[in-house]
């Protein structure tokens, strides 16, 4: 005998129903959670510290732009400072140039001032050279006492060291010829100041009764 089971057919097929996932924060692993937050806050970090620096590079070029400007302003004036500067050296040394040539000719005239106060009787000068502070000086004299007398009175001047007498030989006509060298130590001393006649006689009318 066959059964045939009508409410099995006349049902609708029971269908499976899909269900979602359901989400848990607390099913997930914490590292992923902390590895997220850690980027995050050095990101947070990493802009932070570029700001700054952008500030004080900023900062730094309006400094520059600043110190620029402020060169570009004084370059005249550092201009005229170093023409001055040069100008004041080349007045130096022309000044020193003239003091060195007064100097060279005040020596021999106050050399030959003094040789000639030293001259005695009876001795003539030929030449007299200068080397530096070395002065030779050669002649005649009518005998070797006269000589000897010119060699002491230049010993006895202060500015001169050391007369020595290189050489004293025979001369024609019964004279002698000689050659002596010394050295010139001392600058000569300045001029005394020339005193003014009307301070002079201010002054004496001033002493006058």
């Amino acid at each position: 005998m066959i059964r045939i089971n009508l409410l099995s057919e006349g049902r609708r097929p029971v269908v499976a129903r899909k269900t979602r996932p359901k989400i848990s924060l607390g099913d997930q692993d914490p590292s992923i959670f902390l590895l997220g937050s850690g980027l995050v806050l050095g990101l947070l970090i990493a802009g932070g510290w570029w700001l700054m620096l952008n500030n004080e590079i900023k900062d730094k070029d309006a400094e520059i732009r600043n110190a620029r400007h402020e060169v570009e302003e004084l370059r005249p004036i550092l201009k005229e400072v170093n023409d001055f500067k040069a100008k004041q050296r080349e007045l130096e040394r022309k000044i020193q140039v003239i003091n060195d040539l007064t100097l060279k000719q005040q020596g021999p005239v106050h050399i030959m001032d003094r040789v000639s106060r030293a001259l005695p009787d009876l001795v003539w000068i030929r030449t007299m050279n200068f080397r530096g502070k070395n002065v030779d000086l050669a002649g005649t004299a009518f005998n070797t006492n006269a000589i000897a007398s010119f060699i002491e009175a230049l010993d006895k001047v202060p500015e001169f060291r050391e007369p020595d007498t290189k050489d004293i030989s025979r001369a024609g006509g019964g004279a002698y010829s000689y050659r002596i060298s010394f050295r010139f130590d001392q600058a000569p001393p300045p001029a005394p100041a020339e005193e003014d006649p009307a301070a002079a006689q201010g002054a004496t009318a001033g002493a006058a009764p």
